[in-house]
């Protein structure tokens, strides 16, 4: 009898903590097609400042984290089917994505701007852009931002690199990106015939960590996300892919 209650204390000892352990296992979801963000390397290893950030995040919460990729187009279905538990991918924070998802505190702050080819006058007023080919990333703000300000239907891609590709071969007039993402295409040797134009047309453009409606893990990751920056973390994040800092 003494044995069998010890082996039965055993055996739920063992599930308690094989139960722990797969709680400590976290997923971040990232769309991998958004560099310096988010991207994949020669090896097909997923890099970028968003995964950098989502492994120091896990680091300070003292749990495991793998990284999942997924389209863009149905990243925040993927994070409501739990295909991944928390979404680090560059994501604004919108009224209508904050119906649906919860938003961290932000962890980086970005701004809109139009680039096109350098020496040429390309003013960006409305009424200058109405017969231009303005490009865009789909479901992004700034897709929505043409069509809600200027009232123009932009040509819109499935991913920012897609865009940048018909930018550089002349299939577009012009692009309206995220500034901190073209900065690091302008220094390519595709980007390097192209410049900014004029001022940031958006200026508080906030980043946010989404997770499913109610999940307490926003609250862990905003505590996290504090101690980052506040012991050094972020800033080392930040400098190895800005000379400036995005928070």
């Amino acid at each position: 009898m003494n044995i069998k209650k010890l082996f039965l204390a055993v055996a739920a000892t063992l599930l308690v903590n094989g139960a722990a352990m797969a709680a400590e296992k976290l997923r971040m979801g990232v769309e991998a097609a958004y560099p310096p963000f988010n991207s994949k390397d020669t090896s097909g290893q997923v890099v970028g400042f968003d995964v950098d950030i989502g492994k120091a995040l896990c680091a300070k919460m003292e749990v495991e984290c793998e990284v999942v990729t997924s389209d863009w187009d149905g990243i925040i279905p993927a994070l409501q089917s739990q295909k991944f538990d928390f979404l680090v991918s560059s994501m604004s924070i919108t009224p209508e994505r904050s119906a649906v998802v919860d938003f961290t505190n932000p962890y980086y702050s970005n701004k809109l701007q139009f680039i096109a080819k350098k020496g040429v006058d390309f003013p960006i007023d409305r009424e200058s852009l109405e017969n231009k080919s303005i490009g865009a990333q789909r479901a992004t703000l700034s897709g929505t931002w043409l069509e809600d300000k200027y009232g123009i239907e932009a040509q819109l891609y499935d991913t920012s690199e897609n865009a940048f590709l018909d930018l550089s071969s002349g299939r577009l007039d012009a692009i309206l990106a995220d500034k901190y993402a073209s900065y690091d295409w302008l220094k390519s040797k595709a980007g390097q015939d192209f410049e900014f134009k004029g001022d940031a047309v958006e200026e508080s453009d906030k980043i946010g960590i989404a997770v499913r409606k109610g999940d307490a893990l926003r609250e862990k990751l905003n505590a996290a996300l504090q101690e980052i920056i506040a012991d050094g973390t972020y800033k080392q994040i930040n400098d190895k892919y800005f000379p400036f800092s995005i928070l």
